[in-house]
C-alpha cells in the first residue's frame, strides 16, 4: 500500500491525523563577489526569504566565485576614481546610488559603513578561502564566512585581500585558522577557483548577484525579499 501525500489525511486506531509536509530542499547557487554591494543586499534579502519560507522550502547554499576586477592589483583602488574610470560615474551620481544601497540594505537587515568602502580591492584570496570552507569546512560554515567577508568589507571597510582580514573572518565563521593561513600562503585551490569562474561567465553570468535555484532557474540582481520569496515559493510548488 502507497504512503499517504505530505499534507493529506492518514489512518491511525484513533481516527485520522493530518501528516505533516516535508519541506522541500532547493539547491541555491548563490554567484557573487565580496565586492559588490548588492551581492550583500540581496543575501540578506534571500536569508530572510528563506526565514519566511520555513517549514515549506529548505536551502542548501553554495557560494560560487565572481571577480568584478580580477586584474585588480595589491595596493587597490580608490573607489571614486575606480566608478568614475569604470562607469563614468560623477561622485554626485556614486554618492546617490551608495544611499540607494545603504537603505535598501537597511530595509534587508544589512548595514552598510555610511562614509562607503573608500578602496576596490582585489578578492581573489577571499575566493579561495570560500571554496576550501565549502569543500571542506562543516555546514554553514561557508556561509558564516560570506556574511563576515561582506560585513567586514562593506560594514567597516576593512581590505578584504589583506591575510590578517581575511584570517579574523575565518575565525569568526569557526574555521580552522591555521589551515586558512597555509592557503593564504600557498596556491591552493586557485585552479578550482578559476575554474568556477569560467564555468559560471561561460554560461553566460556576466553580473552579480546571480541566483541559481536547483541548476536551472536564474534570479540576477540583489532583489527585495519579497521577490526571493515568490519565486522560491513558485520552484518548490513546481516540484511537489
Amino acid at each position: 500500500m502507497p504512503e499517504p501525500a505530505a499534507g493529506a489525511a492518514a489512518r491511525s486506531e484513533s481516527g485520522y491525523h493530518v501528516a505533516m509536509s516535508t519541506p522541500v530542499c532547493l539547491r541555491i547557487d548563490f554567484v557573487s563577489d565580496i565586492a559588490c554591494p548588492w551581492c550583500a543586499v540581496g543575501l540578506s534579502a534571500l536569508e530572510r526569504a528563506l526565514q519566511r519560507l520555513q517549514g515549506t522550502v529548505s536551502a542548501e547554499l553554495h557560494f560560487q566565485p565572481f571577480e568584478l576586477n580580477p586584474h585588480m592589483g595589491p595596493e587597490g583602488e580608490d573607489v571614486t576614481e575606480h566608478l568614475t574610470k569604470k562607469y563614468g560615474s560623477t561622485p554626485g551620481q556614486q554618492a546617490q546610488i551608495r544611499e540607494t544601497i545603504r537603505q535598501r540594505g537597511a530595509q534587508e537587515g544589512f548595514e552598510f559603513r555610511a562614509e562607503g568602502r573608500g578602496r576596490i580591492w582585489n578578492t581573489f584570496d577571499a575566493h579561495r578561502l570560500l571554496h576550501w570552507a565549502g569543500e571542506e569546512g562543516a555546514p554553514g560554515r561557508q556561509h558564516a564566512l560570506k556574511k563576515a567577508l561582506l560585513v567586514a568589507y562593506h560594514g567597516r571597510a576593512e581590505n578584504p585581500s589583506d591575510p590578517q582580514v581575511l584570517l579574523a573572518c575565518a575565525r569568526e565563521a569557526g574555521l580552522d585558522v591555521a589551515r586558512a593561513q597555509a592557503i593564504l600562503d600557498s596556491d591552493e585551490f586557485a585552479d578550482a577557483v578559476r575554474e568556477r569562474e569560467q564555468f559560471y561567465t561561460s554560461n553566460g553570468i556576466h553580473s552579480v548577484p546571480a541566483v541559481i535555484i536547483n541548476e536551472r532557474h536564474l534570479i540576477s540582481g540583489g532583489h527585495p525579499s519579497g521577490s526571493f520569496e515568490q519565486a522560491l515559493r513558485q520552484v518548490a510548488a513546481d516540484l511537489t
